[in-house]
């Protein structure tokens, strides 16, 4: 059996994170990890006639530069996986209509990366693929105008609300290579303690977050170097550090936030932290995998966090389900 304790799946064979690639946006240049990312672009726009359309190029482009990169070529390529924040995955899906690979869209709001991760080594570990691509992406733009206000609004926004990161990052797993393998992969269950504010997304995340990662640690018994969760921010960070000490058994020293990462929460007003899919994705794809690389850490239990909501339910009064997915990776 390849399942461990109640909700873990084990990965017997190799499956090796081959490389990464990242693009962000202006903003997410100027904060701490601006030197890491492969590509900034200074345009929300890009040269495109809506904020949607220069979505779809980033994750187009992140997909195109990967192989590029590595001189991958698309009959190497068995699957692409990938999932945005956009009604019907609008920017995954015309990617893939242009790159041409075959093609999976999820959703699981911003915790893709994750996810498509966790598929994909899944598929690899099972003989069913030897090089699978994961990717997601999301715009600050585009997600402002569909989940809250549109920006021409002009609203106030709320100290406890995240800035929804500009960018997409892309994943190459192979089961042949080197490098660092995925081990474990924890899919989450549905978390909902009733949190209906738009503006509050960590919170309304942060109960998954703490769901999935006890429940890998008991189901595997791992002792990581680093836990990362996708993008709670300083609210959704608090309680999930805040649960774990209620339960007696702290992650705090070993334990960050990619919301809390990307930007500096102090020069650069962005509230409470960054989200969104490409928050997780472009932390992941430029900074935690390049910690593996160098040896900074050994084993890194990465997971990215969602809030499945959408801006119908949430008129109609309805809370916001929270999603976590892990993925344990090891050097």
């Amino acid at each position: 059996m390849k399942k461990i304790g109640k909700q873990t799946f084990s990965i017997k064979d190799n499956v090796f994170i081959r490389d990464t690639y990242t693009i962000v946006g202006k903003k997410e240049g100027q904060g701490p990890l601006g030197n890491k990312f492969h590509m900034i672009v200074e345009d929300d726009l890009w040269g495109e006639d809506s904020w949607e359309k220069s979505e779809l190029k980033f994750q187009q482009t992140a997909v195109e530069k990967l192989m590029e990169v590595n001189q991958l070529k698309k009959n190497q390529i068995d699957l692409m996986i990938s999932g945005d924040l956009l009604n019907q995955i609008t920017s995954s899906s015309f990617a893939a209509r242009a790159l041409q690979l075959p093609y999976i869209g999820v959703y699981g709001a911003c915790s893709t990366m994750a996810l498509t991760m966790g598929l994909g080594s899944l598929l690899i570990d099972g003989g069913f693929a030897e090089n699978i691509i994961c990717v997601t992406s999301s715009h600050f733009c585009s997600a402002e105008r569909q989940y809250r206000l549109p920006l021409e609004m002009g609203g106030q926004r709320h100290m406890s609300s995240q800035w929804t990161v500009t960018g997409s990052a892309a994943v190459w797993l192979s089961k042949n290579g080197s490098g660092p393998r995925v081990k474990n992969v924890t899919f989450g269950k549905i978390t909902d303690l009733g949190v209906k504010d738009a503006n509050n997304m960590g919170a309304a995340m942060a109960p998954a977050a703490y769901d999935t990662l006890s429940q890998h640690i008991k189901d595997t018994g791992i002792d990581y170097d680093l836990i990362v969760t996708g993008d709670l921010g300083t609210v959704g960070k608090g309680i999930v550090n805040k649960m774990f000490k209620e339960d007696n058994n702290s992650i705090e020293k070993k334990y960050d936030d990619c919301g809390t990462i990307i930007f500096d929460i102090e020069k650069q007003d962005v509230h409470s932290g960054g989200s969104g899919c490409g928050c997780s994705a472009t932390v992941f794809g430029a900074f935690l995998y390049r910690k593996l690389l160098d040896g900074d850490i050994k084993k890194l239990l990465f997971t990215s966090t969602g809030a499945l909501h959408s801006p119908t339910a949430t008129l109609q009064g309805e809370s916001i389900p929270g999603i976590a997915h892990s993925v344990g990776i090891e050097i």
